[in-house]
């Protein structure tokens, strides 16, 4: 009998982590202030400081790997993607980014070569569609913002 409790325990748990793990199909009016877009303390997130959201006109900015380029565009086309987590919600629990609602953010693998599991390299978007974009080469430590016009380049 007590045996049974623990296995019964043990898979309610997993079922509750599974499920926690699921992207959130938020609606479209969990969105970010227009005001929370222009905040210039978001900029740049993490480490680098302010110098750290300056792009290039025509191309992605100067910080993010080839391997990003890749996942931006399938995040615009909306996949298919290499990892099961990509494209679920980033919970943002160490506060890193502006206060959203869950669901807001959406976190992607950006590969790491010569890495044998998904490495610390991550994209974040913000909106759906997204119009906030975050970048991580520290497994969420600290992020860079950058902007992403609708054809793929950054402005």
């Amino acid at each position: 009998m007590r045996r049974n409790l623990w296995l019964i325990a043990a898979v309610l748990m997993i079922g509750v982590w599974a499920w926690t793990q699921q992207p959130s199909r938020a609606p479209a009016s969990v969105s970010s202030p227009d005001s929370a877009q222009h905040d210039p303390r978001t900029a740049a997130i993490g480490r680098d400081g302010p110098a750290a959201a300056r792009t290039h006109s025509d191309a992605y900015p100067a910080f993010l790997p080839r391997e990003a380029h890749d996942v931006l565009r399938r995040i615009a086309d909306g996949g298919p993607f290499d990892h099961r987590q990509d494209g679920g919600t980033f919970q943002n629990r160490e506060n890193r980014l502006p206060k959203q609602p869950r669901g807001y953010y959406r976190e992607y693998t950006v590969e790491t070569p010569g890495s044998d599991d998904r490495g610390a390299r991550r994209i974040v978007t913000g909106g759906d569609p997204p119009r906030e974009y975050f970048y991580s080469d520290d497994h969420y430590r600290s992020f860079r913002r950058f902007d992403v016009a609708a054809e793929g380049k950054s402005r």
